[in-house]
């Protein structure tokens, strides 16, 4: 069973349905994306379970990855604790990226094509007109139906968290040397960006979590935006992982600039996974909805920071494949 827009390139193939049928219930689903790479499906296991756990809201999860990972996918949630939700297991074909993506030797792990799944949504959902899309590096404390019930303004076709908007990251963030406004992320010395009017000190906003209107993304066009604008990329260099938020946040900064609503700080405290030493306190840890490890010190590897946070919701690959890097351990 294929899903396409018309014409030659097909997108996702839905390879599995397991439990979730068409019913009367459907409109009462919370559809939750997540992808699953190779060499960090332990990082979507733990976040899929952890949003299990925590909720009693009829969840959906599309678990995203790419042909030769589908077969791993389905055995690590069939013969876990995961038998219990509902799933689909979703191929994503990344020749729907060629020409789109350019070559960047500084972080080659922003590539991955699944880094990409979010600018597709459309093409992966029928049927819901609310998704949420997570990266696979968080862990989810609260209730995924609070993050559900997130409102969208008329016209917005997402909602974000905004790099600015809680006050107890911003040391966190001045500590790891990270950028959180537009200039971190767009080359201003190029003629394109600079026509866009955005201040380079506009406040960025993270996509690790999103809240999406399925008719507003459809009827705006966005994956059409965001495509031109990586097209343009690969011809101008207008954004390269070697500045701060890498190629997949950057046509997203473009295209939702002023039109895209706000999500609950707590539901999205970041920039976990941007030192080894810069840690948040325990309290503030408790209070949060949502933890997102994003950078490079990821907190299945080592040396990272929360780690046990994270592991307590891991699930051992039943395949013994993925394994924790625990460092001499």
């Amino acid at each position: 069973m294929f899903a396409s827009k018309p014409g030659p390139k097909v997108i996702f193939y839905k390879e599995a349905f397991d439990d979730a049928e068409d019913s009367e219930e459907m409109e009462e689903e919370i559809p939750v994306v997540v992808c699953a790479a190779a060499g960090r499906m332990g990082a979507a296991m733990a976040a899929i379970n952890s949003i299990y756990s925590n909720t009693d809201a009829n969840v959906l999860f599309y678990v995203v990855g790419l042909r030769n990972t589908l077969s791993h996918i389905r055995k690590w949630i069939e013969h876990s604790k995961l038998r219990e939700i509902k799933f689909k297991i979703v191929e994503f074909n990344p020749m729907v990226l060629k020409g789109k993506i350019r070559p960047d030797t500084a972080r080659p792990e922003l590539l991955q094509p699944l880094n990409f799944v979010r600018f597709y949504l459309p093409l992966l959902i029928h049927k819901h007109e609310k998704v949420i899309y997570l990266d696979d590096d968080v862990i989810v404390q609260g209730d995924i139906q609070e993050l559900y019930d997130t409102k969208l303004m008329l016209g917005h076709a997402a909602a974000f968290s905004d790099d600015c908007d809680l006050p107890s990251t911003h040391e966190m963030v001045r500590s790891a040397g990270m950028q959180n406004t537009y200039m971190g992320f767009l080359d201003y010395r190029k003629k394109a960006i600079k026509d866009l009017g955005i201040s380079p000190g506009t406040c960025s906003f993270n996509p690790g979590v999103i809240v999406a209107n399925m008719t507003e993304w459809k009827h705006q066009r966005i994956t059409k935006q965001l495509e031109k604008w990586m097209q343009r990329n690969v011809a101008e260099n207008l954004y390269s992982s070697s500045l701060g938020g890498g190629v997949a946040t950057s046509p997203m900064l473009i295209v939702f600039y002023g039109k895209h609503s706000h999500i609950n700080p707590l539901w999205h405290i970041r920039h976990l996974g941007w030192s080894a030493d810069a840690r948040y306190s325990e309290h503030f840890l408790q209070e949060a909805k949502l933890l997102h490890w994003n950078g490079r010190h990821k907190p299945w590897d080592f040396p990272s920071v929360h780690p046990d946070l994270w592991e307590s919701w891991f699930i051992p690959d039943p395949s013994g494949k993925f394994k924790l890097n625990r460092g001499g351990s």
